[in-house]
């Protein structure tokens, strides 16, 4: 049976404002049957902090370490908890709510997703698995995490290798089309991750932090080796070949397009009244 073919894009590091402004616009396009499915790779200059689009920056995060840290900053169109991007490969995923193989749950549409993900771990030799919530304890921190922190919240089909989450991802669904962003984490500075946020004192942050060890842990810390960019993006790339069966072609954008993607920047993701509206 053939494959059918979706569209691939690495569009190597970029600001925090055109990787989000590139995301919404690759939506929009899709939802007007003028692209195929697309899978994207790119990653953060300089690294950033994304938070979700329902959180709150007053409440939550703390900018001035967001500055001293000298990241980039910039809310998401997706929901979710906030990221730390430095040492990762951060992907995206744009294809139609009506595609025959997507699920009309949004859970059941991640899982299907996230196959490609897992399939991308087994590549790099990981024993990666999905984890479902199972107690009514987990399932309710769901709804109300208790961390501002993405990796430090639960999810449905978290993807796991011994334990501890290795992916973190968000999924919004806008003009029919879901979008589906996230994390795969090679490296982590946990005390720069932990202190971009606000805790009510010092002994709440530490004992989150202490606790984050035992929920979330990168690559190359499990790897017993060192995972390259590169060689992350060939085994991912391969994984959701492999999981979604599908055959990926470069798709490549044109001056118009790229036209609008800076638009959308300067207009939108830029702005402070999109970043800081909550």
């Amino acid at each position: 049976m053939k494959r059918e073919v979706w569209g691939y894009i690495d569009s190597g590091n970029a600001s925090p404002a055109f990787n989000m402004a590139l995301d919404e616009a690759l939506l929009e396009w899709h939802s007007e049957g003028k692209i195929p499915p697309i899978i994207r790779f790119y990653g953060w200059n300089p690294a950033s902090l994304s938070i979700g689009y329902f959180q709150k920056v007053e409440k939550e995060i703390d900018m001035e370490a967001v500055v001293k840290h000298g990241l980039g900053f910039v809310r998401r169109p997706t929901g979710g908890r906030g990221v730390l991007h430095e040492h990762e490969l951060t992907y995206s995923v744009i294809v139609t709510e009506e595609h025959p193989n997507m699920p009309q749950s949004v859970t059941e549409a991640y899982r299907v997703i996230s196959e490609g993900i897992l399939k991308g771990f087994h590549n790099l030799g990981l024993e990666a698995y999905f984890a479902i919530p199972k107690t009514d304890e987990e399932r309710s921190a769901l709804k109300s995490p208790r961390s501002a922190v993405c990796f430090d919240a639960p999810s449905w089909y978290e993807l796991v290798v011994e334990g501890r989450k290795v992916a973190g991802s968000a999924q919004t669904r806008q003009k029919g089309v879901i979008l589906q962003h996230g994390s795969i984490l090679l490296d982590l500075d946990e005390d720069k991750l932990f202190s971009l946020f606000k805790y009510s004192n010092d002994r709440v942050k530490e004992r989150m932090q202490k606790a984050f060890k035992s929920k979330a842990v990168a690559i190359n810390e499990i790897s017993g080796r060192t995972v390259t960019l590169e060689e992350a993006k060939l085994a991912f790339k391969d994984g959701f070949s492999e999981g979604l069966n599908i055959t990926l072609e470069p798709f490549k954008l044109s001056n118009d397009e790229m036209d609008y993607v800076l638009k959308l920047v300067k207009e939108k993701y830029e702005s402070d009244e999109w970043n800081f509206k909550r």
